[in-house]
């Protein structure tokens, strides 16, 4: 089963949000990308800090079998599949909620 690996936060200026969100969450941030912030003890969910990309949830799946077979259940629960420009070698699949919240499935296994 997928589970909540991180949740990225749509900001307006990624310094500002990581010394509120690490102070406020007592996150720290990752030594080889300082916008993915993640708890101190390594337990729950990261926060990934993007001044492009919208607010969503990365929903984080073992390998590339269980991905497929998360994306089929959730759309079996109602997700729908977006239309997305992939990149080549993506590891991540876009679906949209039954509310049109987009969230990313996400092949961890690379």
């Amino acid at each position: 089963m997928v589970t909540i690996g991180s949740i990225v936060l749509h900001v307006s200026d990624n310094i500002r949000a990581a010394e509120f969100w690490k102070g406020a969450l007592g996150y720290v941030a990752l030594p080889n990308n300082p916008d993915f912030l993640a708890p101190a003890d390594g337990n729950g969910p990261r926060l990934h800090l993007d001044e492009d990309d919208r607010t969503h949830l990365d929903l984080y799946a073992a390998d590339k079998r269980e991905q497929e077979a998360e994306v089929e259940r959730l759309i079996s629960l109602g997700a729908k599949r977006v239309d997305w420009d992939y990149p080549d070698g993506a590891d991540f699949v876009v679906l949209a909620d039954p509310d049109g919240n987009l969230f990313c499935v996400i092949d961890t296994s690379h």
